[in-house]
């Protein structure tokens, strides 16, 4: 496929009315109901620029995509936990992650409970968004794509995790 016909394509889905912007639509996910109370979800944006870094913030709150190969997390393979940078909410085992070659943290399997997702159509097509059901963090965007047993690529930014070691 071609520039032009991508942008072609695109240009027709958002005059169509088929695209809306992230963000637009409630989140598909149950899981988002068990948090509802949550003190994470009271913190104002002020809070949240103050307790993470600016590439952090960045990508949990705005919903930003760090510079492919630049997250820290890509050579970690100890035994552990990685959690939600925001609220430290456990989302992916270390035996889930594997070497995508995409330049970002990747896993095939999720702690699902911890999870939520939307459709975004930020790039003029639906791709499906996740983010921590307890502080709304964006994370990144699952493809079908992955590894057996679950064929699902869990595309993850490197610093919307921390690393919690066995």
């Amino acid at each position: 496929m071609n520039r032009r016909i991508l942008l072609l394509g695109a240009a027709a889905l958002m005059a169509s009315g088929a695209c809306t912007a992230a963000g637009d639509e409630p989140a598909s996910d149950a899981n988002e109901a068990r948090f509802a109370d949550s003190s994470w979800r009271r913190l104002s944006d002020a809070q949240w620029r103050a307790r993470l870094s600016p590439a952090a913030y960045q990508v949990l709150r705005h919903e930003g995509t760090e510079r492919p190969g630049s997250s820290r997390l890509l050579n970690e393979h100890r035994a552990g936990v990685f959690v939600c940078a925001g609220c430290a909410l456990p989302l992916f085992r270390s035996a889930w992650k594997y070497e995508s070659g995409t330049g970002w943290p990747s896993f095939f399997r999720i702690i699902a409970e911890n999870h939520a997702t939307k459709t975004d159509h930020v790039i003029g097509y639906p791709r499906t968004e996740y983010h921590c059901a307890r502080c709304l963090g964006h994370q990144g965007h699952v493809f079908n794509d992955g590894p057996a047993p679950t064929g699902l690529r869990y595309c993850n930014n490197g610093v919307a995790l921390r690393f919690v070691p066995a």
